[in-house]
């Protein structure tokens, strides 16, 4: 799921302040410490190969984040793509990839244990 600025229901607007906010945006039930994250990616940059060996070869765990610049599509397994933009938040559930369709960088939180792994894995993966 991914929702672009304009499109958060706006809950406050008065002179000087104006807050957004979209409920109901992904599941956190029965996970624990929470991580933040931030990444960079360069252009053309695609995860998937470094997932080979986790459960469906993708990422198990769901993210919760924000594009802060460029542009990042989630590869789910049953081939659908979402593209997440500069500005957009973006959920990914359980099951995804990412791909990089131009320099980017994103701020995610995560449940920690879960995501640990998972970039362990990864490390694992780049380091042999």
């Amino acid at each position: 799921m991914r929702i672009a600025k304009e499109d958060i229901p706006v809950r406050i607007d008065v002179p000087g302040a104006k807050a957004r906010q979209q409920t109901g945006f992904g599941d956190v039930s029965g996970y624990g410490t929470m991580g933040a994250e931030y990444f960079s990616f360069g252009a053309g940059t695609d995860i998937t190969e470094l997932l080979r060996g986790l459960e469906d070869d993708r990422c198990q765990c769901p993210h919760w984040g924000y594009v802060v610049k460029g542009e990042i599509t989630a590869l789910y397994t049953d081939s659908s793509e979402e593209t997440s933009r500069s500005g957009d938040l973006f959920y990914w559930p359980p099951g995804h990839s990412v791909r990089a369709e131009e320099d980017t960088d994103i701020v995610m939180f995560s449940p920690q244990h879960e995501h640990g792994a998972v970039i362990e894995h990864i490390r694992h993966q780049v380091n042999g």
